[in-house]
């Protein structure tokens, strides 16, 4: 029997996933993290981004826009704001939302800050990745 590791995947409004992997992929802010059973116990902060679960040796994708991921040697949890099984990614939102965010980075008068700004272009990048990235494994 395959060691496994217990993955939640949790947002602000409902669980998205929950249920024995094989591995776990997910973008902290240091950069990408493999999990797998057993993993050193761990708490960092999520970039926007995907997050990939193996089960039985096929991936499944999330997008999540940003979080806590919490490790513990059996146990993965993720808590975002807002998590979706990349399928369910709306493309044409993400790509008005990157166009909006362009916008009020070129304009000094916008009504969003720069920050803000930066943020709403990172999330709308990371969901754009999350489905070419789907759209790649299905083509393979």
């Amino acid at each position: 029997m395959a060691m496994t590791i217990h993955v939640d995947i949790v947002s602000a409004e409902k669980e998205i996933f929950s249920g024995a992997a094989d591995i776990v992929y997910a973008t902290g802010e240091m950069g990408e993290l493999g999990i797998y059973p057993r993993h050193t116990p761990l708490i960092t902060s999520l970039k926007p981004g995907e997050v990939r679960v193996v089960v039985d040796g096929k991936e499944e994708q999330f997008y999540v826009s940003g979080g806590i991921l919490e490790i513990q040697p059996h146990v993965v949890t993720v808590l975002a704001d807002t998590a979706m099984r990349a399928e369910d990614v709306d493309e044409a939102a993400a790509l008005e939302a990157k166009a909006d965010a362009e916008r009020a980075l070129q304009d000094g008068d916008a009504k969003m800050d720069y920050a803000e700004a930066q943020a709403k272009m990172a999330e709308a990048m990371a969901q754009l990745r999350s489905i070419d990235r789907m759209r790649k494994g299905k083509s393979h």
